[in-house]
Order: C-alpha cells, then structure tokens, then sequence
C-alpha cells in the first residue's frame, strides 16, 4: 500500500546494503575501503547518489577532515558532484575547521556552476568562512546571491557573530527583510558570547513584544544571561514561563536555572531544581557543586560531590577536572587543607585526571590561606612548566603582602628565571624592597629590567595596593583595629611613590 509519503522507489537490495557497508565503513574512518566497495559496484564514474550520502555520512561523524579527503579520492575517480554534494563538504569544512579545503571545494562549486546559482549551496559556504574567521569572505559571498532566503541572512548574522563583530551583526539584523526564531537566537547567543548580556535580554523582550515564541534555545541563553547579570527577577519569570510553555523537561535548560539560582545566592532553590532533573549528565552535577562550592554552603558541595562518587556505578557518571576545581575551592572556603590535599591526590591517583592551572592555582591559594606559603611552593614543584610561571607570579604577590622578604626574593628570581620579560617579576620585587626600605636592590632591580628591556611604568606597582584598599567593606572602618591598617597602608604607598620620584630623577641624571 502507497502511502505517497514518498515517489522515489528503494534501491535494490544488493544495492542498499552496498551502500550502507560503505557508509558505515567510511564512518568509522576507513574511508579507501569505503572508496573500494562504491567503486567495485559502480567502477566508473561513482555513483552521484552514493557519492553523496557517504559525503553526508562522514560530514557527521566525529571525524569531518575525512569527507574532504573522500571527496577528493571520488574526484580522481572521475566523480561528478551536484549541488547536493557541496552542502556536507563545506560543513565538514566548518567542522574541522579546514580554510584550504573549504576553498577548493568552493572553487569546485564555482567550476560546476553550484554556487552563487543554488542558494542553499551558497549558504553552505557562507557559514563555512565565517567559522574558519573570514566573515570579509562569507560576506562577498552573501552580496553575490541574487535571491537570497532566511538562511542565507542568518547564516551571515551567525557568521558576524562568529567572529566577534557584533556591531555588523545587529546592522545586518535589522535589515532582514524578515526573521524567525533562529535569526533572533543568533542576535541574542552574539551578545551573550560578546559578554554584553544586558544587550541580549533587551533584544529578548524586543522578540517578545513581536509576537515570536521563545524555543528552549532561547531560553536558555536568556537564563545564562540572567545568571550572568545577577537579574533573579527577570530569571524568575524565565523560569515561570518554561514551565508554561513546555511540557517536556530539557537538560540543559534545567542546568541553566540551577546555575541562575546560585549564581544569585539561591543555592537552595538550585537544589529543588537539580532534584526534578530525572537524568542528569556530568555538567549538570558540576553546575550544582560548584553552586554549593562557591555560591553557598561548601560542606553542601562536597557532600553532593560524595552523592556524585557514590552514584557512578549504577550512573556511570564520574567526576572530571572541572568537578575538582570546585571541590578545591569549597576546601579553600572551609579552610580544611587536609581534605583539599586528599581530594587532590584523589584527583591524579584515582581518577587519573591531569591537574592544569586551575587545579595548581586552587591548592595553592588553599595552603597560601593558610598562611603556609612554603609549603605552597613545595606543592608546585612537580607542576607543568607551561602553567608554571603562572603560579610563581600569583605567589609573588602572596609574599609581598605577607612581609616575606627572603622567599619573595627567591620565588621572584625564579619568575624571572622563565620569564625574563616578564614585568610583573620586577615590579613585584622591586614594591618588595620598597616596602622593606631596601632602596638600593630596589634600584638594581629597576637598572637589571632596563638591561633586559623591560619597561617598568611609572606608578605601574601601586595597582594592586590600591585594588586592596578598595577592596574593604564600609563596615570595615568600624573595626578598631581598621585605622592601623589604612596608617599603614598610606604610610606604605607614600614610600612607593617617593622611591618612583628618586628612580626617576636618577634615571633623568
């Protein structure tokens, strides 16, 4: 019985599973084989049919950079493509990213005609610039289709938006002659992945006033944008309206209200949203550690943490760096080392997770709280060196404001050591001799980064000071011992800027 769902009659059996092996084989990444088998059926030219769904197959898989190679493979082979063939390379082009490939397929299309003649090929190839970071290329493009459809111009708006060039993206925008859901996504993500999220929830409730429903990718940038703007008013209503609006619970829209809720310091409220999850995956666990962590009670954290270890063997979930970087941090808010030093080792020994710089930074910003700067030091000897300097910086400035000359002298020589044009080093150092009335390695310091070619500026080493100054709460001048501190503070900075004006008038002489 015709159900006239479709007209194109099935391909011979023989034929289906021939193409199907090949697909398969292709996307798994043996693609010569893949090649052998449409080759041994059709010898000469391939099939086109074929030809592209393997395209389309491969465009998919975990490895893209292979569809360009099959295409190239089918080319020798005296391979025909159609305008359905270069949508899926220009994708895997996108994908990989691969400019070079993506530019002799383009001039493949042109060769044959494909493009700008067949917008959707045309379109394919927009989007494919824009992600290798030529939107100048995916415009001219653009400007060359003479019919252009709703794709093309969001594909030209995401592409803008790609590259970080919102203000083009929101001048194209508000020329499209017309816009769905996906046009205004794109608009909103931009402001979003441009950091101006006040930007997209304006343009939000602009969608609204038109009379365009929000999908749950809407939704979700807006509540990260909420989230981000500490707007728990405007995320409540977001909240209120998805559990309107959508029958179905969504994953991603419900880790995004969790971390909204923490975010504005409504851990609990996180919590009640994390329990109606059904199945939650890995990021939606960290949102809610970390949400405990950092935002609300760390014992909480941990304790989740511990409810995320036990659960692995029936969830098959398990904690990966980002889990640990807060439950490093919650060890630092408890003050407990012992547990962050274990949870650390656990880290590497079971779990077999590489520490990167967040991780280093995190266990010695625990023990620096503690006031064990050598034994901070100690910790840091077996990390990378490409993180390394990262962290002797951070301690240096640890050891200024702690008043430990000798091991400021010695973490700042080793700064130096890896990164000899490093001004933070000498800057460091240099308010370190300062402060100790040391006016004369003060000065060799200042005449050693002249040596190097490191231009230290003027007044560059009161920045910090002052960020801690202001960094204290009005209540703060309640405290009686409070006075001292600011005396102290301004007795300091007084120091730092007659010793400015006596390097200046030497180096003037």
């Amino acid at each position: 019985m015709n159900d006239g769902s479709t007209n194109i009659p099935p391909p011979p059996s023989s034929a289906g599973n021939a193409l199907r092996a090949a697909a398969a084989i292709a996307a798994s990444g043996d693609t010569s084989h893949a090649a052998r088998i449409l080759l041994g059926r059709h010898p000469s030219p391939p099939d086109t049919f074929s030809v592209n769904i393997i395209l389309k197959t491969l465009s998919h898989s975990p490895t893209p950079r292979r569809t360009l190679l099959f295409f190239f493979r089918m080319l020798a082979a005296a391979f025909s493509p159609n305008s359905f063939t270069f949508p899926s390379i220009a994708a895997a082009a996108a994908r990989t990213p691969d400019l070079t490939g993506g530019e002799i397929s383009h001039a493949q299309a042109l060769k044959r005609g494909a493009t700008p003649a067949s917008v959707h090929v045309a379109n394919a190839f927009i989007s494919m610039y824009a992600a290798c970071g030529l939107a100048c290329c995916a415009r001219d493009l653009f400007d060359e289709i003479p019919q252009r459809d709703i794709i093309s111009w969001n594909a030209m708006v995401d592409g803008y938006v790609k590259v970080g060039d919102l203000a083009s993206a929101r001048e194209l925008f508000e020329e499209m002659p017309e816009r769905n859901v996906v046009s205004w996504n794109a608009m909103i993500n931009g402001y979003l992945k441009g950091k101006r999220p006040q930007y997209g929830l304006k343009l939000f409730r602009e969608m609204m006033r038109t009379g365009f429903s929000a999908s749950i990718t809407t939704m979700v940038s807006m509540v990260t944008a909420c989230g981000r703007l500490g707007a728990i008013k405007d995320g409540k209503s977001l909240h209120g309206h998805s559990i309107r609006n959508f029958s179905h619970q969504n994953l991603i829209l419900g880790t995004a209200l969790l971390d909204l809720y923490s975010r504005c310091g409504k851990v609990e409220i996180a919590k009640i949203v994390f329990d109606g999850i059904g199945e939650k995956n890995l990021v939606c666990w960290n949102a809610m550690i970390h949400g405990h962590c950092i935002h609300g009670s760390p014992e909480d954290g941990l304790a989740l943490f511990e409810d995320l270890v036990s659960s692995g063997k029936s969830t098959g979930i398990s904690p990966d760096e980002i889990t640990f970087i807060a439950v490093l941090c919650a060890c630092a808010r408890a003050e407990i080392l012992d547990e962050g030093k274990k949870y650390f080792n656990q880290m590497t020994s079971l779990y077999n997770l590489k520490p990167t710089f967040a991780h280093y930074w995190c266990l010695s910003n625990l023990y620096g709280s503690a006031g064990l700067i050598n034994e901070a030091v100690q910790v840091l000897l077996g990390m990378p060196e490409e993180t390394e300097s990262w962290i002797w910086s951070g301690l240096l400035g640890l050891c200024r404001f702690h008043g430990d000359l000798e091991l400021g002298e010695i973490i700042a020589n080793r700064l130096m050591e890896l990164e000899p044009s490093n001004v933070s080093a000498y800057t460091l150092l240099q308010s370190i001799y300062v402060a100790a009335y040391r006016w004369e390695d003060a000065h060799m310091v200042k005449h050693l980064a002249k040596e190097r070619g490191v231009r230290l500026k003027p007044g560059h080493r009161l920045v910090d000071l002052n960020e801690i100054v202001h960094n204290y709460k009005v209540g703060d001048r309640l405290q009686p011992e409070i006075q001292k501190i600011y005396m102290m503070m301004d007795d300091l900075a007084s120091r730092i800027k007659s010793a400015s004006c006596e390097f200046d008038c030497t180096r003037s002489e």
